[in-house]
Order: C-alpha cells, then structure tokens, then sequence
C-alpha cells in the first residue's frame, strides 16, 4: 500500500527542493475508537467440559481459574464437534458449511458446503478488525485450508495474511507434533528455531511468538489496539509433554474414568453449572445396531492390572499437556497485567469441540493408526509406557477417558447430536468492560456467535459487502447482552448440527438428535434413523428420551433441520470411515502423475501434494555423487517415525526404511560398504497382495547401480503417513526423523544429490469389495 496519497499537479516546477513545498498528504490509516480494548482470543483443541478445574475437573489450570475469577464462565456455549468447522465459525460467524467446512480441511470434497475453502462471501473477523484499526495476529493452530493449499506453490488466498492478519506463526493442519512442528511464519515455511533436547515445546515457543509479536507492536504504535488469536497444539493429539507436567498428576486418575464421572458431577453442580438433579448418561449409550466398535468404552472393572495402569498413565499426561499449556498462556497474562495492558484486554478462552475418542477403547502410542483403520496392540502399547509423552511416542488416551472430561453428556467429539461434542468451556474475562466476578452464565449459545461478541464489543459491524463481494450475513448473535444480565433469556433462537453423517437441532430450549455414529461408522441410510427428542432447558445431559411424549415437537425439530440443511448447504451427509474420507482423490491445482522428480533445497512438500505411494507398487531412483568417503545423511525421506519411510547413507551404506505405523523393529534394507563417486541408488516396491487390514504387502528391493543389493518382504500402509504435516523432503528430514538411524535434520554430506525421482504404478489398489459395494448402492 502506498504512504502517501499524491494531488494532481499544479503549479511551476522547482528545481531547488529548498525554494519548494511538497504537495502532498500522508496517508491515514483507519483509527480504533479511543480507548477500545484488545483480544485474546485462546482456542484450546478436544476438550470436554468437565476437563479443567475452573468447570470442576481435575486438570489444575491456574490461568483459566484466575480468568473465571475475574470474569464469567459459560456453561451452555456449543461448537460444531469438529476442530475445522468450529474454527472457521469463530473466524467468520457464520455457519460451517457456508465456510466450506462440514468436515476437517483433509477431508474436503468438491460439494460447496465441504470444500475447505471460506468464500470471500464469508468476510472473517481478522479483515474486519484489521481494517478497522486493530493489529491482528494468529498464533498456533491454523485448520482452515485444503490440504493442496498449504503447498509452498500454491495459492495463497486462504493463508492467514490474506484473510485479515498481519502476523502469522504456526502450523496447518489438524495437529502436528509438538517436539518436531511443521512451522509456518506469515506467508512461508520456517524450520523450527531448536530441538526438544535443548527445551523445545511448540506451546512455550507459540507463547514466545506471541509476546514478541505484542511487545513489537507496542514498542511502535503504542495507542494501537490487536486482536490475537492463540490456538495451541493442545488439547489434540498427539499429547506431548514435559516430563515434570507428567509426575504432577501421578496417582491422581487411578480411580478410574467411571469413578471421574461420579466425582466431578456434584462439582459441576456445586458450582451452578448444570442443574440440580442432572443425572449421569451411560458411558456406552449408542444401541448395538448404531455403535461403532472404535468408539466403544470398556467399563473400568473389566481391565486387566496392565490396562488400568496405562489407561491412568495416558490421562496424566493428557492434563500435564493441558497445565503445562495454560502455564504458557499465563506468560502472555502476566506480561499484559505488568504492562497495564491486562485491564482493557478482553480474553477469551475456550475449546473447540468435545474430547476425543480417536483413541479407541484401549488408547494408543501413535494415533496414525486410526487414520490408517489399523488395530492398536496392547502389549506393544505397554512397552511404551514411560514414554508417554515423549518424543518416541505420538499419543491418544482412550476412549474412556474421553466420555469422563465430557461428563455428564453423552458421547464426545464427532457426535455433533450430544452434547459430548459440543458442549464446550468458555471463559470470557474483561475487567473494564464486565463489572461481574466468577459468575456463571447459562444462556445457550454457539461457535458461531464468537465474532459478533467480538465486533460487538469493538463497535463493528460486519459490512454488506466487503471489497466488492456481497457478504453472506452472519449467522450468529452477539454474547454482550449477557455479561451483566445473567438472568436475560438467550438472544439464539435456533441451531442446526451436522457432523460426518450425526445430526441434531436445538430450538427454544428443545433439542432432537438423530441416532447415528459418525465416521467410522459408514452406515448410510440416513432415512432411516431414529430421532431422539430432549427438553434441554431442563434436561441438560440429554438423560431423558421424550420423543414419545412429545411427538409433535420432535417433528417440528425434526422440519427445522431439514430447513436449517438447505439453507446452510449440508447436503450431501458422508459418514465413511476414516480411511476412505482422508484418501479419496479431490480438486487440486496439480493432476497426479505417475513420475516425480525431486531436488535438494526445496521445502518439504506436504502429503496431498506429494508422490502417493500407498496401495501401489513404487521405485525411487537418486542421482548421488559421493566425494567423502564419509558421507552420510538423507537423500529421500516422508513421513515421521510414527510412520514414513526414508533412503539415507548412514555407516558409509545405502539404506532403506519403511517405518511401517512405528511397528518395531523398522523394515531395513541396507546395502555394502560405498566408496566414493558416481551412483544410481535407489530401492523397488512390487506390490503382491493385500493384508487384514487392508496394508499392501509385497517385496523390496535396493538398488545400487541397477544392481540389487539387499531384498526382502514388506508391508506399507494403507493410510496417509499423518493427518497433516512431515511433507516429502530431499537432502535432508524436516521435523520428526523416520528412522532411529539417524537423527534430525540428517542433512546430506560428503556429496551432491543431484536428483530424485519416483515412479508409481497408474493403477492404485484399492479395496474392491468396498468399490462394488459403492457400485451397488449408485445402482
């Protein structure tokens, strides 16, 4: 933008700039109304409500609490079930499928409500503040691109400083690991600045960012308002965390998950969260014919010695990431209060959907393998159990777990017809604007109302049209009534629900909920499923089935769906498991190919772009030219120890790894002893077959010259290498190393890789019995 608007001329030229005035003016920038207040807006991932100690759990969150003391707690606030969803309602205010989003941005498809992109029709708050005055910074998590976007040659429409932010730090995807992040700064990829052993974690450096980010801003405009928006790693998996975090919660889940849920609902009501009299909901209430086995809970009694000391383990750490993040958050506090800045900041600080239970009922050490539909083995589990936490272990507690932190409600994330999923935390602290302290507020409100709090409180509005793109007008309500109003009934009127094939639709205090597991259930016959109705107003754990009392109300509910669906872009519904969703082809800029060639030096190219070698048989072929007998390092590597596989010299040999979900030991090739000088390395997959679990089992081969060298059996996976991040790297291993044989980066040297290319068959093998199946049904 330019720094000066110029006058059209007039006037004789003077040649001496002493005998001349400048005829111009400067260029004035919107001012934020005088004394309007900052944002801090803190997005905690996959927590229930009945997690941290503010709500009555037992998670210590120091921060949380001294922001609920001195401001309001909200006990009927709602999300979408799902992290991309609910993240693009608090950036926009308007519902998830007008954002694109039904689903997590992996999983976008080509239908206008799922294709993972927020139209310009959706203005988001970042534009609004940013234009009204106010210094916009994201820090964390960003959710809310197709994966084909994120590519360092993509288009850059989406990322965070075209939509409204001055300042960006962090990582997109869905999760990523929290000792070795993908991290992006503005509008690039950035290795992260030290390693775990020298103290690294991606919440304490994310609070670092974001002091930064404040101190610079004041240290230049000092009268000028910011917004922030803080989205940690935590609470979603994988659950990382320092050690001393870890032991500060030893012993304290022995009792067990059913044991939980009896402890903390009189606290919850104690402290006038829900009402009296609410009662708790079975752990496992989907009936038989609905219920998806990897979503089932097993009751406490039932476990072995073993299984309950991991199961507690898996918990301690889950709440030290959470405390130990909160500490972080509680950084940025206490520099806002000593710098006076604290008083006229309005922070917000909530979760975006239930907890998770993608760690099925016996937990795990590496969450890829629910991606991949793959089991998880509780003996292999129980190896890892001091590691927990730990950079050698990808973590997700159990499914048990995941119903107790969403006491008293039914279900958890993904079930966007209980509360389980969307019933959520929220905090809203403003010293100088809410004249109340530790109050509870119980009016009933949504993700989406987010933004119009916040313009709201700004004295904004969100335009009509918004540079030149008529806007789609947003969806939710502004909260403010309610910070001095704590008996005003709710401004929401009406909210649909939908999420990977559940449904519901709350109106006026009712609630029905239509019976159906979300991925992976892959039921269909949405026609056929059976409503539930609740009057939540009064039942709010949704304990009390009153579809056959009030048949008509339900019917009535049952309308405002379908009017909500139509109006909103819903259809169609997609329940399909995990593995279909998440590899299913989709829109992008680049065709697959079956011949890739890569170069050293280029930033890691992120898997929905990268050569796809699942279900196929594949070659890789390098180029290498070796000057130092010593040579080492990695020539090609995708993917993480967690699973991903790599072709490094390391011992002055040749090797290949497929690190097949982390399963140990890691499949080796390894050729002789090489000397210096000219190579054609390179390694052949030749698919045979297909395993229980859908894997593709065949042979290696390794190459050295066209001649082989070492062969042997392998099996690759059937999923993607990770929900997001550890892209396709040359010359060197981004993040998380994919073999114990060398460590991070494992940057090449003693050499030159001159280039790699990769080879795949067209013919991708897919599971036929699931296409036939598909075939039937279009029939």
């Amino acid at each position: 933008m330019d720094t000066m608007v110029k006058k059209p001329f007039k006037g004789t030229i003077k040649l001496d700039v002493r005998d001349s005035v400048p005829d111009w003016e400067p260029f004035i920038p919107t001012k934020a109304p005088e004394g309007a207040p900052n944002i801090l807006f803190v997005l905690y991932d996959d927590t229930g409500m009945a997690a941290w100690s503010p709500f009555g759990g037992r998670i210590n969150m120091p921060t949380l609490q001294k922001l609920a003391d001195n401001g309001l707690m909200y006990s009927q606030w709602h999300t979408t079930a799902l992290c991309s969803p609910t993240r693009s309602t608090c950036l926009t205010g308007r519902n998830h499928h007008l954002n694109g989003s039904a689903c997590i941005s992996e999983a976008a498809t080509g239908y206008p409500g799922a294709n993972g992109h927020i139209p310009d029709e959706c203005a988001t708050v970042g534009q609004i503040l940013q234009d009204g005055g106010w210094s916009t910074f994201w820090l964390g998590k960003h959710h809310n691109l197709p994966e084909t976007d994120t590519v360092a040659g993509a288009n850059r429409h989406g990322w965070p400083l075209q939509k409204g932010f001055d300042r960006f730090y962090g990582f997109f995807g869905g999760e990523t690991n929290n000792w070795y992040p993908d991290l992006v700064e503005d509008n690039h990829a950035i290795d992260q600045p030290y390693w775990p052993e020298q103290g690294y974690h991606l919440s304490k450096d994310l609070a670092d960012k974001a002091l930064q980010m404040i101190k610079d801003q004041k240290a230049g405009n000092p009268s000028k308002p910011w917004y922030m928006w803080f989205c940690p790693g935590a609470n979603h998996a994988p659950h990382h965390c320092p050690q001393e975090y870890i032991d500060k919660y030893k012993g304290k889940f022995d009792d067990g998950y059913e044991a939980y849920r009896e402890w903390v609902l009189p606290r919850m009501i104690a402290k006038g969260l829900l009402p009296k009299g609410t009662q708790l909901t079975p752990i496992n209430p989907m009936p038989a014919k609905i219920a998806t086995p990897e979503d089932a809970v097993r009751p406490w009694n039932t476990l072995n010695a073993d299984e309950k000391k991991l199961f507690t383990r898996m918990m301690e750490v889950y709440a030290g990431f959470s405390e130990y993040t909160d500490a972080q958050v509680g950084r940025i506090i206490d520099y806002l209060e000593q710098s006076g800045q604290l008083e006229n900041t309005v922070v917000i600080y909530a979760a975006d959907n239930g907890a998770s239970g993608e760690g099925g009922p016996n937990g795990t050490v590496n969450e890829n393998k629910y991606f991949n539909s793959f089991p998880d083995d509780l003996a292999e589990n129980m190896k890892l159990i001091d590691k927990l936490g730990s950079p050698d272990t990808y973590g997700h507690f159990p499914t048990g777990w995941a119903v107790a932190t969403s006491t008293p409600f039914k279900m958890f994330k993904r079930y966007s017809e209980y509360s389980g999923g969307t019933c959520d935390a929220l905090v809203i602290s403003w010293p100088k604007g809410i004249k109340a302290r530790g109050e509870v507020r119980n009016q009933y409100h949504h993700s989406t109302d987010i933004v119009p709090t916040i313009l709201d409180i700004c004295g904004l509005e969100m335009p009509k049209v918004y540079k030149g793109v008529e806007q789609i007008p947003m969806s939710g309500v502004s909260m403010r009534y309610s910070f001095d109003a704590p008996n005003a009934p709710t401004t929401k009127k009406r909210q649909y629900y939908a999420m990977l094939g559940t449904r519901g639709m709350w109106e006026n205090g009712w609630k029905a909920s239509a019976l159906h597991a979300p991925m992976p259930s892959n039921q269909g016959h949405f026609d056929k499923d059976e409503w539930e109705l609740y009057h939540v107003d009064e039942d709010r754990a949704e304990s009390k089935n009153l579809a056959k009392e009030y048949p008509e109300k339900l019917q009535e509910l049952i309308k405002a769906w379908f009017e909500e669906a139509e109006k909103n872009q819903v259809f169609p519904l997609d329940d399909r498991l995990g593995v279909e969703i998440l590899t299913d082809p989709r829109p992008t800029e680049e065709a697959p190919r079956e011949r890739y060639i890569y170069y050293p030096g280029t930033t890691a190219v992120p898997e929905s772009a990268a050569v796809n070698v699942r279900g196929r048989s594949y070659k890789i072929l390098a180029d290498v030219e070796i000057t130092d007998p010593n040579c080492s390092g990695v020539i090609f590597a995708h993917g993480s120890r967690f699973g991903g596989h790599a072709l490094f010299i390391a011992d002055k040999k040749l090797q290949y790894v497929y690190n097949f979900l982390g399963f140990k030991p890691e499949q080796t090739f390894v050729s002789p002893e090489l000397k210096p000088g000219k190579y054609s390395l390179g390694m052949e997959f030749i698919r045979e077959s297909a395993g229980k679990n859908r894997e593709s089992l065949g042979k290696t081969k390794l190459y050295v010259n066209q001649k082989v060298v070492a062969e042997g059996p392998m099996r690759t996976q059937p999923g993607k290498f990770t929900l997001s991040g550890d892209g396709l790297c040359i010359g060197y291993d981004s993040g998380d190393a994919v073999s114990a044989s060398y460590k991070s980066p494992g940057t090449f040297k003693g050499g030159t890789i001159l280039a790699v290319g990769v080879s795949v068959e067209k013919t991708q093998y897919l599971d036929l019995e699931k296409i036939a199946a598909a075939a039937f049904a279009r029939d």
